[in-house]
Order: C-alpha cells, then sequence, then structure tokens
C-alpha cells in the first residue's frame, strides 16, 4: 500500500476497497457483494439505499466487524480491521462505534435505561455514577422519559428501536451505523431520528445508514445506491463503474 493510499485512508472514517463477499460452498455459492469501492469522511450522514437483498446490510455488517469480507481492504478510522483477531475486533469496536440493528437486540430481562446503560459497563467511557444520567438523557432526547423503567416487553416496538438508539449513542462513539432504525417507527418518530442524526453529523459524528425509505435520502448528505451488490451510483455526484 503507497504512503499516498495510507493518508487517504486515514483521513477517511470509512475506507472499504475492492470488497467482495460471498455466502456458501464450492458448488453453491452466492455473491453478495460485488468490488464495492467506497469512502466516508467525518461528520458525513450516508444512506446506503437499496431493495432487499441488494448488498446494503452486509456491506454495513462489514464495516462493523460483525461480518468479514470474502476479499478487499476495510479500514475504519485509520484501523485495518479485516487483519484484527476477534478479541481485539470486539474490544475496538466497542470504542469505536455505536450499531443500531434493525431487531432492537435488547436484553429482556433489563428496563430500557439498564440495556442503554449496558455498554458502559463493557466500555470505561465514563465514571460509574454518571452512567445513569446519561442515560436518562439520551432517553429523553428520543423521547422515553417516561417509559426507561420498563421492560422491553411493556413498550411498543417503536419505543424499543428509539431505545436501541440511545444505547447505541451512550458510548459517543465516532461513527455511528445503523440498520433500518426507523423500520418500526411511525412518521413523526422517523422525523424526530432523523433530526437527530443530522444534529449528530452536524457536530461530527459520522453515520452510516441502511435503509430502503427515499424519504430518509433526503435529510442525508450522500445516498449511496446499491443494486445487486454493487454501488451504481453515488450521491457526491460519482457514478460508479460498471
Amino acid at each position: 500500500m503507497t504512503n499516498e493510499l495510507m493518508r487517504d485512508e486515514r483521513d477517511s472514517v470509512v475506507s472499504c476497497g475492492g470488497i467482495h463477499k460471498t455466502y456458501g460452498g464450492q458448488y453453491a455459492e452466492t455473491q453478495v457483494l460485488r468490488d464495492v469501492d467506497l469512502k466516508v469522511g467525518k461528520g458525513e450522514l450516508v444512506a446506503l439505499y437499496g431493495k432487499s437483498g441488494s448488498g446494503k446490510t452486509t456491506l454495513l455488517n462489514i464495516m462493523a466487524g460483525i461480518d468479514r469480507a470474502s476479499e478487499g481492504s476495510i479500514v475504519i478510522m485509520g484501523q485495518d480491521i479485516g487483519v484484527m483477531g476477534e478479541r481485539d475486533l470486539t474490544r475496538w469496536r466497542g470504542r469505536s462505534i455505536g450499531v443500531i440493528f434493525q431487531f432492537f437486540q435488547l436484553l429482556p430481562t433489563l428496563t430500557l435505561k439498564e440495556n442503554v446503560m449496558l455498554p458502559l459497563s463493557f466500555n470505561k467511557v465514563c465514571e460509574r455514577r454518571e452512567w445513569a444520567s446519561r442515560a436518562e438523557d439520551l432517553l429523553d432526547r428520543v423521547g422515553l422519559s417516561s417509559h426507561m423503567d420498563k421492560l422491553p416487553s411493556e413498550v411498543s416496538g417503536g419505543e424499543q428501536q428509539r431505545a436501541a438508539i440511545a444505547r447505541a449513542l451512550i458510548t459517543d462513539a465516532p461513527l455511528l451505523l445503523a440498520d433500518e432504525p426507523t423500520g418500526n417507527l411511525d412518521t413523526e418518530n422517523s422525523k424526530g431520528i432523523y433530526g437527530l442524526f443530522q444534529e449528530l453529523a452536524e457536530n461530527g459524528r459520522t453515520l452510516v445508514v441502511v435503509t430502503h425509505e427515499p424519504s430518509f435520502t433526503h435529510y442525508c448528505s450522500r445516498t449511496i445506491h446499491l443494486i445487486d451488490g454493487r454501488i451504481v451510483s453515488d450521491g457526491d455526484g460519482t457514478e460508479a463503474r460498471g
């Protein structure tokens, strides 16, 4: 890798080069991503847009280190995560990335407030005496201040999703990755989350959001359109190679 390319990747929060992802064995392979090149800078709010099966969630999972690319390089904030072992990768991800999953993944025996605080028990970003107030502030920002002591089973799917968003924000990670974060929300609450994401980007946070909702793309600084595992257009004006 040349010095110029290394500098370019360090200047990018996300740098994907020649990413391919194939599932299956020798006789039944499915190619999900095909030669994906993508760079995302600090403070960008980027939508990964496409139909179901286009590869957008797989790409997001590779950025998070939850999945591994079959080929290509993935550098996040100067760290080549493709060469990291699982233990180091897990520690690094907890410090560096906030992840919002499509299906919440809240622990059913913990209250919403306890779920939001949970990442702080693994990542020592603040003193224990600050945990509760940080969680309360975030739950208030997503409109859940009156539900923070309830279990996930006692609130709606949309409220669980908003709690999951608060949990992803609790460590102040510089990169936020979200998979269909408004898929279970009504229009009013979706707009509130869109506005929160814009505010985070304006304050220097970098966000990459998987969506199939055209309305969300209007809030983003860039829209990356995927079809059949390829980037076919980039909202910054770059046309992908065929």
